[in-house]
């Protein structure tokens, strides 16, 4: 969580600047996610539900296309 010292105030990310610093003192804030960070990447366990979601849906739907003829 973004700890601003001079103010003794939590910010959430999206209330403080673009450079990371507090919308009141103009002070660096601690602890800014995405300041001088790369991004975040998506989780594989993510990507296995994408597939196993779609692989779920095509099957119903050849299913479904199967059971018209």
């Amino acid at each position: 969580m973004p700890w601003c010292e001079p103010c003794e105030k939590n910010w959430t990310p999206s209330s403080l600047s673009a450079d990371g610093t507090c919308p009141d003192c103009g002070e660096p804030v601690e602890g800014t996610p995405g300041v001088d960070h790369e991004p975040h990447k998506t989780p594989w366990h993510f990507w296995v539900g994408v597939v196993a979601a779609a692989g779920y849906l095509l099957w119903r739907a050849i299913e479904g296309l199967l059971r018209l003829f």
